[in-house]
């Protein structure tokens, strides 16, 4: 069975203390869903198309754990707290 990734480019960090309060509650609704961190911000080279500011990839058991894990209340929770505070590209994908 393939897995499942979340991988998210931040465009723009708008509000550092929202994304603060965001990071605090995901890491741990990510953990419980399953989801293993693989890259968490660090440095990052744009050789095409935009330049992200931040960027991470969760690796999931499953494409279905992955879908799961962002509908959870705990990251719905986390999700609320972020409202605002980064323009960023979200996508659940099918892994390798």
């Amino acid at each position: 069975m393939a897995k499942g990734d979340w991988v998210s480019f931040y465009e723009k960090i708008i509000d550092e203390n929202k994304l603060g309060a965001y990071a605090k509650l995901a890491g741990p609704a990510v953990q419980k869903a399953g989801g293993t961190f693989i890259v968490r911000g660090g440095e990052t080279v744009a050789k095409e198309g935009m330049d992200a500011n931040r960027t991470v990839i969760v690796e999931y058991p499953s494409l279905d754990a992955a879908k799961a894990a962002y509908e959870s209340a705990d990251y719905q929770t986390a999700l609320k707290e972020l409202d605002g505070g980064v323009l960023r590209h979200f996508r659940i994908i099918e892994g390798a």
